[in-house]
């Protein structure tokens, strides 16, 4: 069945599916596979909850003719995706970087929905399979999009901006962010920089940070640049950001100075798009982090920054480095492994507990297997080789603070140290 056929079924639909868990009435599911599971499988159950069509691409599954048999069933997503994006016609903002892209886009979201219908990547659905469901999900009534990409590999980028075919771009920053998957911090520049290339290629409009000097260089001499970052002043961030622009103070609910470029990139986009300058403000003002990430909490006498959503080098570097800037006399830190780090994790590791226990920290608490071997050892820092040692052993801690970073990447889920406190 080619494309064009399936895309009248798709306007049919309410909504799209990939999960019968989630199934809503007179949607279009598509029967993905993965290394433990096989949608077409699942294609029967879905038409019986509600789905008005499932795509499938194994002819034993094709139960009825509700059941759309296609070569390749997540090809036909990316593909259809495309096709809806291009029959829109809406302007779509993408954004990659190895820090802060979530906070950022969502940041973008609330400055551009002061006017507009907008429309943008839910949770990190960031992916191959997150960026089409994200493309048809927009509707007639969308305006404008905003859709995140993320990348652990060389060519993924080039690989979802075609999918996207995004009108404006840009990069929060370059890291050291999966190190392991790109091959050093070299690669993490050339793969992140895919989205430069492919908007350049297209005659596109980049939103570039004049004060980072790695974008600058990466996006070279090109005619179509939306330069930001010079006419906006940090004023403070503690505990949270504020900053100056055009003579007018901005204040939010952040809380880290890593986030002050996140910001800036907000009010860029809300002046490009011609939102007038009270309403970014109030936008920004009304944002409130949540799902683990610079999150301020107040909890059992401490005050608490929760950025436990992920952890690399520069992004653990920055949270340190923030929470020395807090005027607060008894700062804790509790940091979790850092993955996909490859050859390189010994050493980053390594470094981070250095960096960490030469801050004056009343105490230093390192959790997983990485951090557990690295042969540092001070009495002020503690050191377990997993969540559940720490649980053990947390009353044994004491801990006397006013302050408390908890931080690691998502797989060591450091925010269930609230449930110890």
């Amino acid at each position: 069945m080619n494309l064009n056929t399936i895309y009248e079924y798709f306007l049919e639909c309410e909504s799209v599916c990939t999960d019968t868990r989630k199934l809503k009435k007179d949607c279009l599911f598509f029967a993905l596979k993965g290394d433990n599971f096989n949608g077409n499988k699942f294609a029967k159950l879905a038409i019986e909850n509600g789905a008005k069509y499932a795509i499938i691409d194994e002819e034993d599954y094709k139960h009825n003719d509700q059941c759309i048999l296609v070569n390749d069933v997540l090809l036909t997503l990316q593909e259809l995706a495309t096709l809806h994006r291009k029959a829109l016609n809406i302007p779509v903002i993408s954004l990659t970087g190895s820090n802060g892209k979530t906070t950022t886009k969502e940041l973008i979201y609330s400055v551009l929905s002061k006017k507009y219908n907008t429309s943008a990547t839910l949770g990190n659905l960031n992916n191959h399979i997150g960026v089409p469901l994200t493309l048809l999900a927009l509707t007639e009534a969308t305006e404008i999009a905003i859709v995140e990409m993320g990348a652990n590999h060389q060519k993924e980028i080039e690989f979802l901006s075609n999918i996207a075919y995004p009108d404006y771009g840009l990069i929060t920053n370059f890291g050291k962010a999966h190190l392991e998957g790109f091959g050093g911090v070299e690669g993490v520049i050339k793969g992140k920089s895919e989205l430069y290339v492919h908007l350049k290629a297209h005659g596109k409009t980049i939103f570039i940070n004049e004060t980072d000097p790695l974008q600058i260089k990466q996006a070279g001499d090109y005619s179509h640049l939306v330069k930001f970052g010079t006419k906006t002043s940090l004023v403070s961030s503690e505990p949270f950001v504020i900053l100056e622009y055009q003579g007018k103070t901005v204040k939010t609910q952040l809380t880290g100075a890593y986030n002050f470029n996140n910001i800036c990139v907000a009010i860029a986009i809300g002046n490009y798009f011609k939102i007038p300058i009270d309403h970014i403000i109030e936008a920004i003002s009304e944002y409130v982090p949540t799902n683990n990430r610079s999150q301020l909490l107040k909890q059992s006498g401490h005050d608490i920054i929760l950025d436990a959503y992920n952890a690399n080098p520069s992004s653990m570097k920055a949270a340190l480095s923030n929470l020395k800037l807090q005027s607060h006399s008894r700062k804790v830190a509790i940091l979790g492994d850092m993955f996909e780090l490859g050859e390189d994790a010994e050493h980053e590791h390594q470094t981070i507990a250095d960096f960490a226990a030469d801050m004056g920290l009343e105490t230093l608490i390192l959790v997983g297997e990485n951090f557990y071997n690295i042969p540092h050892r001070q009495d002020h820092i503690f050191y377990f080789n997993s969540f559940e040692s720490l649980k053990n052993n947390f009353d044994s801690l004491n801990l006397n603070s006013n302050l408390i970073l908890i931080k690691g990447s998502r797989g060591m889920a450091l925010e269930r140290v609230l449930e110890l406190l």
